[in-house]
């Protein structure tokens, strides 16, 4: 069972974060394409063949229904992967869940509109409103009250990783990318997600596909990325160790360099998204 998974900017569009990690952090089949937001055509005329859709993420399932709405999405992912683990199998703390995912669909709106998701910069004082401060104290409250009624330690709200983290993801890269103030047990979950593999390969794609678009960006003085730093790791020439690319097992034609070895990949992108964050890639790091 393969779906069809839309989505638009892996620097900018947070809502396709979202359903890019319900597939990715729970092993999902899916196919997928993306738009542009670069591209002069609007979003909707860009995805012809998914109408009546007009944003992104997008879902096609195998039989053909139209899904685009995020929240949707994972719903309809829990009833078709029942034991996935996408909501939490305790009953209180899949209703808690819930009820988080639905606040965070509809709310926060001075949080979206002020600091848009942006995963190519980061700023050392974004002078935020009241009304943004307000949001995030408001999801410091539901971050904590989740805690209290699982009474877990884990790096995640409900214990094991579930549509509550993933809905949370883009949130914590705001926080972390404008320097929002927030509890010290809510920075920690906000370090968790900067640290997550999964949401580290979506920035990495982030970095190196599209364009930087200046409409996302504030005027802020800047400061590098508050997640883990990337190895160093530059383009190189050479005969790789790795006759095949570790992502596709295709020919190796594109190379790049760590720690004085070469290493090969079948294409510039998989090079570049491995350049931009070597540890994110699993299959890459088994070669090392």
């Amino acid at each position: 069972m393969t779906y069809d998974l839309i989505l638009g900017d892996y620097a900018y569009s947070s809502w396709s974060l979202r359903s890019w990690l319900l597939f990715e952090k729970f092993d999902i089949p899916r196919k997928v394409h993306r738009v542009s937001f670069h591209n002069a055509a609007s979003v909707a005329d860009q995805m012809p063949e998914f109408a009546p859709a007009r944003t992104v993420p997008t879902l096609r399932t195998p039989e053909g229904a139209i899904v685009s709405d995020s929240l949707a999405i994972a719903e309809e992912l829990a009833s078709r992967h029942p034991d996935a683990g996408i909501w939490p199998s305790d009953p209180l703390a899949r209703a808690t869940a819930r009820a988080l995912c639905a606040e965070m669909h509809s709310g926060f709106t001075s949080l979206r509109e002020d600091c848009p998701m942006n995963l190519r910069t980061a700023y050392v004082d974004s002078q935020p409103s009241q009304a943004v401060l307000d949001n995030v104290a408001r999801i410091d409250t539901l971050w904590a009250h989740a805690r209290q009624m699982t009474s877990t330690h884990e790096p995640w709200l409900f214990g094991a990783y579930s549509a509550a983290d993933a809905f949370f993801a883009p949130v914590a890269a705001r926080i972390a990318g404008y320097n929002l103030p927030v509890s010290s047990q809510a920075h920690a979950y906000v370090q968790a997600h900067l640290g997550d593999l999964a949401f580290r390969r979506w920035r990495a794609m982030g970095l190196v596909r599209g364009e930087t678009l200046s409409r996302y960006a504030k005027s802020h003085p800047t400061t590098n990325w508050p997640g883990p730093q990337p190895l160093d790791a530059h383009i190189c020439d050479g005969i790789p160790e790795n006759a095949t690319c570790p992502y596709s097992g295709d020919p190796s034609t594109d190379m790049l360099q760590l720690n004085g070895r070469v290493f090969g990949f079948c294409n510039a992108f998989c090079r570049d998204k491995t350049l931009a964050d070597p540890e994110a890639w699993p299959a890459f790091m088994a070669l090392i």
